[in-house]
């Protein structure tokens, strides 16, 4: 039959250290459970600390007991601690290789060996010095060198080899391990007089080799200065977004210039530009500019902007060159830019997958340009990107040169609304014309002008002119010097625009039209 042993009696709870009543098994102040209490160890043995017994003579371990003394083997002897130089110096401390005995090969350890130690063959070039580096049967690298501490247990495989030219040969001399290249290599530790490195930063060594070598075919980072950057414009390294090519662009060529900003909403620029020159048969210049607004809510805007500028540029300097009326250059230069925005709709095999409706979201952007060829100034445009004329005597009275395909727009056009309460609604900026597939209808529009003063051409997205809409209030935001400078007075529109919130790309072109003395009368005509 079982056997219950009899616990003991508990002087006190372990719960609540009340005392409990004879016979109890349970505490009647708390509750606790003493039957789980555990029995008491009917001994405490005394172990002694020994060394292997083939190396050590039996003897007590002073101030033990007789019965603790294992015969065969030797007490551990504690060294004396070095005395303190002053009370700030931290407290004697005793190492391992303090104490006498063997290691696990049957050899005896640091303190001992320092006196029996024989000297043993000298390393070689690039071998491993020290104790702790080297597992038995490996080799330390090709070409490197190592330094070590000398107070670890030797290597396994035989007594430690002595030091290499250059390094420290002090017995016991505490030197943290470190690797350093070759010092006979030119540059290296040994000629340049510092200490030898300790091993690289993790967080920097990935930085260092990817900096030694360079990035072929591809862009370098402009955070890290050392990682690619991979299609989608992140770096490979660090993740940093690179700045596109588009958030910022400017180009002034002769007497036109251009600024495009990717403003401070958006994530990037939708807009697009092209300034260029050409000459008409009879040899005198012709000056263009195009600007283009992607629609944002259509699939790949940006594409669909430059698509247009490019074409609609293109178009007209063949044009203009053959010796076509500026007017109808810029006509035909619309219907370009429409086609190759068009394009665009048609994806290769397979694109569906990504977009299922790329169809029925075809790209899309607005369009506005202008064109001086002689004594005309030509505007034309699709959408709500604008055209203004500035007079060069701000006393004169300015302009707006385009009328906008919008909502608000046809509000006022039918008399429904004035425009003051067309663009005050929240529909106001909705466009009922723009270049793209599903247009519903293309109808470019153009003018023809004939200033009988000098002045400057605006041709800008509603970036810009959101934040000066009315003619008065763009000639108010244009600098006095702009048309001496260009570049600088769309720089400073462009500056206009981000001041006063930058919601969207802001996109300028400026075009200085410059009038004889002699000319008078204007002309205006408009398709």
């Amino acid at each position: 039959m079982s056997q219950s042993h009899q616990r003991p009696a508990l002087s006190k709870c372990p719960g609540c250290e009340e005392p409990p009543a004879a016979g109890d098994l349970f505490c009647g102040a708390c509750g606790y459970d003493l039957s789980v209490v555990p029995d008491r160890p009917h001994d405490r043995p005394t172990m002694a600390i020994t060394v292997p017994p083939d190396t050590a003579e039996a003897s007590a371990v002073p101030g033990a007991s007789e019965a603790s003394a294992v015969p065969g083997a030797e007490a551990v002897r504690w060294p004396a601690a070095a005395e303190t130089d002053s009370s700030d110096a931290p407290a004697p401390v005793h190492r391992p290789s303090d104490l006498p005995g063997t290691d696990s090969g049957g050899r005896p350890l640091a303190a001992e060996r320092e006196q029996t130690r024989e000297p043993g063959p000298a390393a070689e070039p690039g071998a491993a010095v020290g104790q702790g580096f080297a597992a038995a049967g490996q080799d330390a690298a090709p070409g490197k060198e190592f330094a070590a501490a000398g107070r670890g247990p030797e290597p396994v495989g035989g007594p430690e080899p002595a030091a290499a030219p250059g390094t420290s040969a002090v017995p016991g001399a505490a030197a943290a391990p470190v690797r350093r290249d070759d010092p006979a290599e030119p540059g290296g530790a040994e000629h340049s007089g510092d200490f030898a490195p300790a091993a690289p930063d993790p967080r920097t060594a990935e930085h260092a080799a990817a900096a030694a070598a360079p990035v072929a075919g591809g862009k370098v980072c402009v955070a890290c200065r050392s990682g690619r950057v991979d299609p989608d414009g992140y770096c490979e390294n660090c993740g940093h977004a690179q700045p596109r090519e588009r958030d910022h662009m400017e180009q002034e060529l002769g007497s036109v210039a251009a600024v495009s900003d990717r403003g401070l909403r958006h994530h990037r620029n939708e807009d697009s530009f092209a300034v260029s020159s050409t000459a008409l048969p009879d040899g005198s210049p012709a000056v263009v500019a195009i600007v283009c607004d992607g629609v944002s809510s259509a699939s790949r805007p940006d594409e669909a902007s430059a698509a247009a500028a490019n074409a609609a540029n293109e178009s007209l300097l063949e044009s203009l060159a053959r010796g076509t009326h500026p007017q109808q250059a810029m006509h035909e230069a619309i219907v370009a830019a429409s086609d190759a925005v068009n394009a665009l709709a048609q994806e290769p095999a397979g694109a569906m997958e990504h977009d299922a409706h790329r169809h029925q979201n075809a790209p899309a952007c607005t369009l506005v340009g202008a064109v001086m060829a002689g004594e005309l100034l030509i505007v034309g445009w699709v959408g709500d990107s604008r055209a203004y004329w500035v007079p060069e005597d701000r006393t004169q009275p300015t302009a707006r040169l385009t009328e906008d395909d919008s909502w608000a727009a046809q509000m006022v056009a039918a008399g429904l609304m004035n425009e003051a309460e067309a663009y005050a609604d929240e529909r106001a900026h909705a466009i009922t014309g723009w270049l793209g597939a599903d247009a519903y209808e293309l109808e470019p529009h153009t003018a023809a002008f004939k200033p009988d003063r000098s002045g400057l051409v605006v041709v800008c997205t509603d970036g810009l002119w959101n934040y000066a809409e009315s003619a008065e209030e763009m000639a108010a935001a244009v600098p006095a010097d702009a048309q001496e400078r260009p570049l600088r007075g769309a720089q400073v529109l462009v500056g206009h625009a981000l001041d006063g919130g930058g919601h969207d790309n802001v996109t300028v072109a400026l075009l200085p039209f410059a009038v004889r003395p002699q000319g008078a009368g204007s002309a205006c005509e408009t398709v």
